[in-house]
């Protein structure tokens, strides 16, 4: 709610406020194409397969692991929501410091008292994501995760680290583009369940620069109504958005909501993709239709 009071604030000030809305997996991370190796076929014979696969099942595993162990995956899998605050409305601000969660028997029926329960998980599970993996991890797994990144980094060829580069960039904590009078908002609307969702973000080092209010799974209610909820909550005067993504879902999205699109694809001479894209690119797509639109207008 901060960031919608912040967006209006700062549209009030004549700033241009961008919206960027990520897809996840195959845009800002990779996974799906390094477990069946068509990343790795894209390249001709220059990408060992093997390594890929191998690389693909180290991080299921990783995801699967901080899932079920710190974020309540296990009993909460089939009570998938959009969002984390979804059920906020049922929370009724308990003191959770020493509440049994293994002690309270949350299950079927969906009825108030378990969304109750569900709110309070999702109350600590945005509360761990706030902290960090550092606080959450022993030594061990934080050098096993430092290590999958890195090698995954150097695998693609700094796909990850160039994508979280370009979305601090897009935040104003870069210096290589001057924001002038810009500001941004990231957010991610990804087809996974939440759950997991949130759990790619902490491990592929992006909740520096997504908070965790404004990532979206569009498993069940599709990525048209996510984009439909992020104009509503961050819609203004000078507010812009921006869909980013490698799927026809979000650009079928992205076009009845009238927004520019970006397509990301891993082949290597793809227009877009990571390491390459960067702000100015964006932001050129995003002129052609604004300015565009206002001419028309």
């Amino acid at each position: 709610m901060d960031e919608v009071v912040s967006a209006s604030a700062d549209a009030a000030r004549d700033e241009t406020v961008c919206v960027y809305i990520w897809d996840m997996d195959e845009t800002l991370i990779l996974l799906k194409s390094l477990l069946d190796g068509s990343y790795a076929g894209a390249f001709d014979g220059l990408k060992d397969p093997d390594k890929s696969i191998d690389i693909g099942k180290r991080w299921e595993n990783l995801i699967l692991e901080l899932c079920d162990e710190h974020f309540f995956y296990e009993e909460i899998e089939n009570y998938n929501e959009p969002f984390l605050s979804a059920v906020k409305e049922y929370d009724d601000g308990k003191d959770l410091t020493t509440y049994d969660f293994e002690a309270d028997c949350f299950s079927s029926p969906y009825d108030d008292l378990n969304k109750r329960k569900l709110a309070y998980r999702h109350r600590t599970i945005g509360e761990k994501y706030t902290k960090g993996l550092e606080k959450i991890l022993d030594n061990h797994m934080i050098k096993v995760w430092n290590d999958l990144y890195s090698a995954t980094d150097k695998y693609t060829d700094g796909w990850l680290s160039s994508a979280h580069k370009l979305l601090e960039e897009a935040m104003g904590k870069s210096t290589v583009e001057p924001t002038g009078k810009h500001a941004s908002i990231n957010c991610i609307v990804t087809s996974g369940s939440l759950i997991p969702s949130l759990a790619k973000c902490l491990l592929y080092r992006l909740d520096d620069v997504v908070a965790f209010e404004n990532v979206y799974s569009s498993w069940e209610v599709g990525k048209l109504q996510c984009f439909k909820w992020i104009k509503e909550r961050f819609d203004g005067p000078n507010v812009r958005f921006c869909a980013i993504g490698d799927g026809h879902e979000e650009c079928s999205a992205a076009q009845i909501m009238k927004w520019p699109f970006v397509k990301i694809e891993f082949r290597p001479d793809a227009p877009h993709r990571f390491p390459g894209l960067n702000l100015p690119t964006i932001h050129r797509v995003m002129a052609a239709v604004y300015d565009s639109s206002s001419n028309d207008g």
